[in-house]
């Protein structure tokens, strides 16, 4: 027995999932009936014409209600207003008759204020809520929808009370009343009220609402038409270009654009003509190429177009090293974060002030930085750039120094190696990383100057300085003679002190600009 419900257990397993299966299989056979009528392609001057359609419809829709808000609010403002300032009037006119037990008179107001366009009903109440005199329909009379309510809001006057009357003796009301106080030295003598017709504004709403309806319908078929027109000729240069790369994918690159654009569109055909062209060479280059060395070797090449090759190129150019004095012994009386400051800081001025001499920055070591003048671009007067910014820069650290000094800062000096002559400029490193920087025995010399001069020193070998176009510019002296490890021969070394005129100038005022916008950046 325990095995026959086993059984039957398993056979009803079975029917739920063949029923769960037979569910499965007739979803995705209506899926797949759907998707049969549901087009494959759709051209996005439909797609394009249908999203304007329905954005112009949110458009149109929106706008309605928001004129028909501000219109309600503006109606409900002026009706407001209007009877504020009606029943105050009132209120004074009927201040004397009322006190004078005026019956006749204050008949003459009520009769004359229910007789305008705009007031369908008016009363003036004694203190004690008894109605004096009215005309037109009164929002407290028999069968009135405030009917035996009327010291409840005669009492808590001034207020605002809008009803509506249905069926009533004067027809379908739908009006606003204002009552206010009659008072004379701070006591209520009476109460006056005036009714208001709502009907102008209700309708004014309405055919505001039919003109909004009217114009919506009207414009939507006419946007979603004006939209398609459009929307079709924006896509047929799309087309142009679907078809273009058609055939570009079917290797006719000589196939070109010719339609003449001066927007986006154009400058994506320009684009693609420009692409075209680049393939139909690349395609007689793999076939001139091939004609020469094997197909492997033309397939390997193309396929590393893009690589990197080490190595350089001899040329003369400055090399110019920049060294913190010091630095070590400074470093200890700073935290990690105020070293990162200090360093940042005068690379900072380094950075922005180098590309004033042609300048360019090679890389930050430690405390160093390393310069190079007439490479990577050309520069034909390096030289005397290289001397003039390592005379710059000395100029600039002394008033740098002088703030710093000023704000109870420790001054920091630079020791400055500078040499001109040959070197190998290009990329150096592996090839998996590379980078673009100068060596050689120029290189060389720069640093072991460096670190031989004294702080707020420029020191050029005599090399250097007998350059005719270099030696009558610069202000130098005759410093010392230094035996350099690896050279046979002494170094000859010039201390530089300045530049003549008017460069001098131009640096001075230079610096000043410098200092000068530092200090408004502080």
């Amino acid at each position: 027995m325990f095995l026959s419900n086993k059984k039957r257990a398993g056979q009803n397993g079975n029917i739920r999932q063949g029923i769960r299966d037979s569910k499965s299989i007739n979803k995705d056979a209506v899926y797949r009936h759907v998707w049969r009528f549901w087009p494959r392609y759709i051209p996005i001057a439909l797609k394009l014409s249908l999203a304007i359609g329905v954005m112009l419809s949110l458009v149109m829709f929106l706008l309605g209600a928001i004129i028909i808000h501000n219109q309600t609010e503006l109606l409900n403002h002026q009706i407001l207003s209007n009877g504020r300032i009606v029943v105050k009037q009132m209120a004074e006119s009927a201040k004397e008759p009322i006190l004078a037990n005026d019956v006749l008179q204050l008949d003459v107001l009520t009769n004359s204020l229910a007789s305008s366009d705009d007031i369908i009903g008016t009363s003036i109440y004694s203190a004690e809520g008894k109605s004096l005199s009215s005309a037109g329909p009164q929002p407290f009379e028999p069968y009135a929808p405030l009917a035996g309510h009327d010291m409840t809001y005669l009492k808590r006057s001034p207020i605002t009370v809008p009803w509506t009357w249905q069926d009533s003796a004067y027809g379908d009301l739908d009006a606003i009343s204002y009552i206010s106080p009659i008072s004379y030295k701070n006591i209520t003598a009476g109460y006056v009220l005036t009714t208001f017709s709502r009907k102008k504004m209700t309708s004014s709403i309405r055919d505001s609402i039919h003109s909004i309806v009217l114009a919506t319908l009207f414009l939507i078929p006419l946007g979603i038409a004006l939209s398609y027109f459009i929307s079709k000729n924006f896509a047929r240069p799309l087309q142009e270009l679907m078809d273009a790369s058609r055939a570009i994918d079917q290797g006719e690159y000589r196939y070109r654009l010719t339609e003449k654009r001066n927007d986006e569109i154009g400058y994506l055909m320009s684009a693609f003509n420009s692409m075209a062209h680049g393939m139909l060479q690349k395609k007689q280059v793999e076939e001139a190429f091939a004609k020469h060395v094997p197909a492997s070797v033309v397939k390997n090449v193309l396929a590393n177009l893009n690589g990197i090759q080490l190595g350089g190129t001899h040329t003369q150019a400055s090399v110019m090293f920049l060294d913190i004095e010091g630095f070590t012994s400074k470093s200890e009386s700073l935290s990690p974060t105020e070293v990162g400051e200090l360093l940042n800081e005068f690379f900072t001025y380094i950075s922005d002030t180098v590309h004033l001499y042609k300048g360019t920055i090679d890389k930050y070591m430690g405390d160093c930085a390393m310069l190079v003048f007439g490479v990577p671009e050309p520069d034909d007067d390096h030289i005397f750039h290289s001397i003039s910014y390592a005379v710059f820069f000395q100029k600039l650290l002394v008033r740098i120094n002088n703030i710093r000094l000023s704000r109870s800062k420790l001054p920091v000096k630079f020791r400055i190696g500078l040499n001109t002559g040959e070197v190998l400029a290009g990329n150096m490193g592996s090839i998996d990383r590379v980078q673009f920087t100068v060596v050689g025995d120029t290189v060389n010399l720069a640093s072991r100057l460096c670190s031989l001069s004294n702080p707020e020193q420029v020191l050029i070998t005599e090399e250097t300085y007998n350059i005719p176009m270099v030696r009558k510019r610069i202000v130098a002296t005759r410093f010392d003679t230094i035996h350099v490890r690896g050279k046979a021969s002494p170094v000859s070394l010039y201390q530089v002190h300045d530049v003549v005129e008017p460069y001098r100038t131009d640096m001075e005022q230079e610096i000043r600009r410098i200092l000068l916008k530092t200090q408004q950046t502080q």
